[in-house]
């Protein structure tokens, strides 16, 4: 076989298991998409607020809202405890909507951190929907929010939720003693009234967003790991306000919180998620939605930082949110956080749990920091980049070529069946994550192509991001075909 007859060479398409071609990618461009893959207009949008006391219907309505399950919800007081934003649109006419914890003026502890989430949102929004569940009244807890309200420049717009038939609609009448205008009845679990009150919404939003979002592409980092390791405290920390609501209480973040925080001159959107207490198949109600959205959050980003304790054993919560990473194909940096409650004999026993434990990953770059404290954090930002560098990397065919050749000289893949593979032709099929294909004449054993990965790793340096290595196997007859 020569050269020119070989896949991959100028002119020839290279083949692939499954649909037959494979076309010899050029980098990406980094382009914004909405969840129908369509790239995203960057005007600025209207910000509208969902608030309320606890357990009125706000995340359902979000829901109903988007026309699409994305807040977390259960028949459960608290569910939603950070701010968290969605991008809407009505009538064509786009906007984000903003779903809040539950408000309460007198709040104490965890509650007060949830109401001061809710205070911030109302503060940025262009337009406030108060949402009172009808069939109960105005509470003591509406009355004092309305309070708040009626001081407000901001419009805003009282949903009367829970109103299932027009029989029920006498009970929204009853709002009008709150002072904020006439009440909207709605059915947030059944979409009764919705879009009257969408429509009273877009007339209440201002012609120009108060808050322009920032420009640009910012890289994407998910904070994973498990409940209670620090990952809302690290983002508190580098967005150097209180963004996520922090409690002692495992599993305080339930739905993923994103922040666009400036690092190192330039700007990074985190995504603070959920703590994975167990297999998503195992868990059960807002734990399992919340698990889904950790998942759907790791592969929206490009780079996930595993937060681990760095003061207790790599536990298999560790282990498993760590396997998550890996099959999503993410670059990654593990913070060891909690730092500044390490000894030095716990400091010998963790070197041996993860020579142990993180066997799997020896190529994932390691920050050792404290988020209470601020210790070392400014150090993610080199991690982060270089991992990023990594997972972008794209590596010449012909370079690839040449150093494959030298390195099968030296080491020849394992006799199967008797016979030796050749390999043919690499050529590098992807970035994000590297992905090589291989073409050979037999079948490479998995232990030869683990070593093939690690001298890829050493020869290109692909610190920080995963690296894949396919085989595509040719037989003599189709050899003879392409001579």
């Amino acid at each position: 076989m020569t050269e020119q007859n070989l896949p991959g060479s100028p002119g020839d398409d290279l083949a692939l298991p499954g649909d037959g071609t494979w076309s010899d990618e050029t980098d990406w461009e980094l382009v914004d998409v909405d969840v129908d893959g369509q790239p995203v207009d960057a005007t600025p949008v209207p910000v509208v607020a969902i608030v309320g006391r606890p357990n009125v219907g706000k995340s359902t309505l979000v829901n109903r809202i988007l026309g699409r399950r994305e807040a977390v919800v259960e028949d459960i007081p608290g569910v939603t405890r950070d701010r968290v934003s969605y991008a809407a649109s009505w009538s064509g006419q786009r906007f984000t909507v903003v779903d809040t914890g539950g408000w309460e003026p007198d709040a104490k502890g965890l509650q007060q951190a949830v109401a001061a989430q809710a205070e911030l949102a109302m503060r940025t929004a262009d337009a406030i929907v108060l949402v009172v569940d009808a069939t109960v009244g105005a509470t003591a807890t509406d009355e004092a929010v309305a309070r708040v309200l009626r001081r407000s420049k901001t419009p805003v717009i009282l949903a009367a939720n829970k109103i299932d038939s027009e029989r029920a609609e006498a009970e929204a009448a009853t709002l009008w003693s709150l002072g904020l205008g006439e009440p909207q009845p709605v059915s947030a679990a059944h979409g009764r009234g919705a879009g009257d009150l969408l429509d009273v919404i877009l007339a209440a939003l201002p012609e120009t967003p108060r808050e322009a979002p920032a420009m640009g592409g910012p890289r994407r980092v998910a904070l994973v790991g498990k409940p209670n390791v620090g990952k809302s405290s690290l983002l508190n920390k580098l967005a150097g306000s209180e963004r996520s609501v922090v409690d002692n209480v495992a599993g305080t973040t339930v739905d993923p919180v994103d922040e666009l925080i400036e690092l190192g001159g330039k700007a990074w959107q985190f995504v603070d998620t959920a703590g994975l207490r167990r297999k998503v198949r195992t868990a059960s109600g807002h734990e399992y939605y919340a698990s889904l959205r950790t998942r759907a959050a790791l592969d929206a980003a490009e780079v996930a930082i595993l937060l681990i304790d760095a003061s207790e054993p790599i536990t298999e919560q560790d282990l498993r949110v760590l396997s998550m990473i890996i099959e999503s194909g993410r670059a990654l940096v593990i913070a060891f956080n909690k730092w500044d409650l390490v000894d030095e004999d716990r400091r010998y026993q963790l070197d041996k749990e993860i020579d142990r434990e993180l066997a799997r990953v020896p190529w994932a770059r390691r920050v050792n920091i404290s988020a209470s404290t601020g210790r070392s954090v400014q150090k993610l930002v080199p991690a982060l980049d270089g991992a990023l560098a990594s997972w972008d990397k794209r590596v010449a065919t012909g370079r690839l070529n040449n150093w494959l050749k030298e390195v099968i000289a030296a080491t020849p893949p394992p006799l199967r069946g008797g016979r030796q593979p050749r390999v043919m032709f690499a050529t590098q099929a992807a970035t994000r994550p590297p992905t090589f294909v291989l073409f050979t004449t037999g079948f490479l054993e998995a232990g030869y192509r683990r070593f093939l990965e690690r001298r890829l790793r050493e020869e290109f340096n692909f610190d920080g991001s995963p690296v894949r290595v396919n085989v595509r196997v040719r037989d003599k007859r189709e050899q003879r075909r392409k001579r």
